[in-house]
């Protein structure tokens, strides 16, 4: 099946120097704190981080793949209705794994799948234009089912479905996923009769791709899900070692936290290699932004910590970004995702012999070109003394993407105890959100209100 590789050559001193790269004085220094923090983390495995074992879940598993074969041929389209962790992961998934042009064929043996995780109403409207709610089954993700933006799109859909269908045919056409026991959409669950799949305790949304907030979706489209599981159960096994160097989990975020803490790095580019790939880079970049990106140290300390994310994709942002990263500012570090076994060869026709700036391309492939990019790209930072790591991956498969994401769940946490941060946590997105509720007029957030009101400027400075 294949074994995704991490290759940390370029981040080294002897390759990148010292001022910039990792020494091994420096990887030594972080064994023991690694080791330290890997028991921390598995300690909690069974307690309150349970995301760590859901590719062992295999009943749940089952159970999602009854759902999906009781759906087949049933709808033309699948909807999920969420946010930030309840959409991103499917996103990535779906476009890794199924075809760039899955929803342009218009009957084909599987639904299209539309993650609607914003609230524009352009974008919502266009759907109602576009798509017949009657052919679509809506799944709504939300474990508190107290997400303002899910919950709006729930009750807009609910009623158009019933308007087209009747109040009883509707119930079939929505499927929800939310907390196991409490919370107002479990209440809804219990008064309508939807279907529905929890979301664990112990399973934060930016860690649960793997629970039925992703799991779900992706098996009504038609992806492997236990291909996933098996990568991500693989990868956990691999990163059970102590040993900092023989752990990939423990190698990354050592790295990371070495780039930001010593080397003066804070900014963290994913450079994908891979079409297919290039959305993984944006749930990354939630699960290292929204893990890592904490004002407060465990104990109580203003610390302000985090690397920022940034999303680049080979070799489109050669042509966009790559001058900045070989010539601007020496604050970031790149880690490359390269595949190496695309399943398509597309060879370049030979034309134009007189013309030698074309002609040397005839015959040659298009993967053979997309790799010299690639490397001529880690050949240039190389040189200019920009540390940066390659993810390899067999090939972009259920197996290899289920690696990948189980390794960087683990890698964030462990970053979190080098951090000394609260990894699980989320303060800053629970203010935006209850500045949106009182803004919003939600019952129990008069007083926020009043407090942003008074606090508004008195006039505008516009121009």
């Amino acid at each position: 099946m294949g074994r995704l590789e991490l290759d940390y050559t370029n981040a080294l001193s002897e390759v990148v120097g010292a001022q910039h790269g990792v020494t091994p004085q420096e990887l030594d220094a972080l064994a023991g704190p690694s080791r330290e923090a890997l028991r921390a983390i598995q300690a909690r495995r069974k307690v309150d981080l349970r995301w760590m074992d859901l590719p062992h879940e295999t009943a749940m598993h089952e159970r999602v793949l009854e759902y999906a074969g009781r759906m087949a041929g049933r709808f033309e389209n699948v909807v999920v209705l969420g946010i930030g962790g309840s959409a991103l992961g499917t996103i990535a998934l779906h476009s890794a794994l199924n075809s760039p042009y899955h929803n342009f064929e218009a009957r084909g043996p599987m639904p299209r799948l539309f993650v609607l995780d914003n609230i524009d109403p352009d974008l919502v409207g266009e759907f109602l234009d576009q798509f017949d709610p009657a052919q679509t089954l809506f799944n709504v993700i939300s474990k508190s089912g107290t997400t303002a933006e899910t919950m709006a799109q729930f009750l807009l859909f609910r009623e158009r479905l019933i308007e087209r269908l009747g109040h009883a045919a509707h119930v079939e056409h929505i499927c929800v996923t939310t907390d196991e026991r409490k919370g107002v959409l479990r209440e809804i669950v219990k008064r309508e009769g939807y279907e529905s799949f929890p979301v664990p305790d112990g399973v934060g949304g930016r860690f649960s791709v793997l629970s039925p907030v992703g799991l779900v979706p992706l098996a009504l489209v038609g992806i492997d899900i236990k291909g996933v599981l098996k990568g991500a159960a693989d990868m956990d096994e691999r990163c059970r070692p102590e040993d900092l160097r023989a752990n990939p989990a423990l190698l990354h975020a050592a790295l990371q936290w070495t780039m930001q803490s010593k080397k003066h790095k804070p900014m963290a580019v994913t450079m994908s290699y891979s079409q297919r790939l290039a959305l993984v880079g944006d749930w990354y970049a939630q699960l290292l932004a929204e893990s890592l990106g904490k004002r407060k140290s465990r104990d109580g300390r203003d610390v302000f910590a985090g690397p920022t994310p940034v999303r680049a994709l080979g070799v489109t942002d050669q042509h966009s970004q790559m001058q900045l990263y070989m010539e601007g500012p020496f604050d970031k570090w790149f880690t490359f995702l390269s595949v190496e076994q695309p399943d398509h060869a597309v060879t370049i026709p030979s034309a134009y012999a007189d013309l030698e700036a074309v002609s040397y391309l005839g015959g040659r492939t298009f993967t053979e070109l997309f790799h010299a990019e690639r490397d001529g790209a880690r050949v240039a930072l190389t040189e200019a003394g920009r540390p940066n790591v390659t993810f390899r991956f067999p090939g972009v498969s259920p197996h290899s993407v289920g690696q990948f994401l189980q390794l960087l769940e683990l890698s964030v946490a462990v970053m979190g105890e080098h951090y000394g941060i609260d990894a699980f946590d989320q303060p800053g997105v629970e203010a935006g959100k209850i500045a949106a509720y009182a803004l919003m007029g939600r019952p129990g957030f008069e007083a926020r209100r009043a407090q942003i009101e008074s606090a508004s400027p008195k006039r505008q400075h516009l121009v």
